[in-house]
């Protein structure tokens, strides 16, 4: 998955649906979600809880702030899930969502 946004801007929201390997969305309920996104070199940008849309459906999104989008590049993200059993699984469970933001023009 890939994601485009510029340089300073807050929307959209990035969303996706969880979903477990014959592509059934995961079941969310009383589960938390964090949203970690870091740059290639390996530094953290943003690790903050997501907002959990629908827990059924496995539908989740992060909402920007104006910090997490003010430098121009390529991210690595990804969406952590903690089960009400305090089991952690990884979304996507193989590589990553690749953020790009690209530069404003003013």
């Amino acid at each position: 998955m890939a994601f485009t946004i510029k340089q300073n801007d807050t929307s959209p929201a990035l969303q996706a649906t969880l979903e477990d390997f014959a592509g059934t969305p995961i079941n969310l309920n009383g589960a938390t979600v964090r949203f970690h996104m870091k740059s290639l070199e390996g530094v953290i940008k943003v690790d903050r809880v997501a907002t959990i849309v629908n827990a059924l459906g496995g539908i989740v999104k992060h909402n920007w702030q104006a910090a997490d989008t003010d430098t121009v590049g390529t991210y690595f993200a990804e969406f952590e899930v903690t089960y009400y059993d305090n089991s952690i699984e990884t979304f996507p469970n193989t590589g990553s969502i690749s953020v790009v933001i690209t530069p404003e023009l003013n």
